[in-house]
């Protein structure tokens, strides 16, 4: 199980934008959600989802406009909204604390999974090279978590050479986009889309050595 633990890192530094929103209760124990806005190198923010337990937040005083660290996993479920299954993603906290001192780099993601689906590698209208692909990560009891990633320029060409099943590590940032959906002939409506955007990453055999690697340079990660 320890290995399990090791396989989907998560580290966020940001503030808190909302108040506590009770989720659900497991075992006796309640959870919360809450939304952490996390800076970019780019001066804009990722709008990020935060699930929290009561336990790890007693005596805190926890509202908005607070600096938070949040140390945990990415967790992934289905939900039912609009008519339609939706992939959810959130970010499961194993730590939080009020972030007193801050680091160069505020949100990082380290994943250890298997590939479930080909990648796409497409051109936006721009020439951009991108990939998109579609990561399983086992965690205990026999679960997984299905974590979208898109790769760009040097990682997504490497992207065209993996093949469904491969074991990938891959280490980057959880990012949220918003775009727009096109609904009807006259109807659009804004969606925001989550997903971990890729730095770096290597290819691993059933013995955990790296066969081969990509990371994209300086340039291509401040984007």
């Amino acid at each position: 199980m320890d290995n399990l633990m090791m396989n989907n890192k998560i580290y966020l530094e940001g503030t808190m934008a909302n108040d506590l929103e009770f989720s659900h209760e497991m075992y006796g124990e309640g959870f919360y959600n809450f939304i952490l806005e996390v800076p970019r190198l780019s001066n804009s923010r990722d709008i990020l989802n935060i699930t929290v337990s009561e336990r790890l937040i007693t005596g805190m005083n926890l509202e908005p406009g607070c600096q938070l660290c949040v140390e945990g996993q990415l967790r992934s479920y289905n939900k039912y909204v609009d008519g339609a299954n939706r992939l959810i993603l959130t970010v499961f906290a194993r730590d939080v604390r009020y972030c007193l001192e801050k680091s160069k780099n505020p949100n990082m993601i380290f994943l250890d999974g298997y590939i479930c689906k080909k990648p796409i590698y497409r051109l936006t209208p721009f020439g951009r090279e991108i990939s998109d692909m579609l990561l399983a990560v086992n965690r205990p009891y026999n679960k997984s978590d299905y974590i979208p990633t898109i790769a760009w320029g040097r990682n997504s060409r490497f992207c065209k050479t993996l093949e469904i099943g491969d074991n990938i590590r891959i280490w980057g940032r959880l990012q949220s986009r918003e775009y727009q959906k096109k609904v009807s002939e006259e109807k659009v409506i804004s969606k925001v889309a989550y997903e971990v955007s890729i730095s770096k990453m290597e290819r691993v055999n059933s013995e955990n050595e790296v066969i081969d690697s990509s990371e994209n340079d300086l340039e291509e990660d401040a984007i």
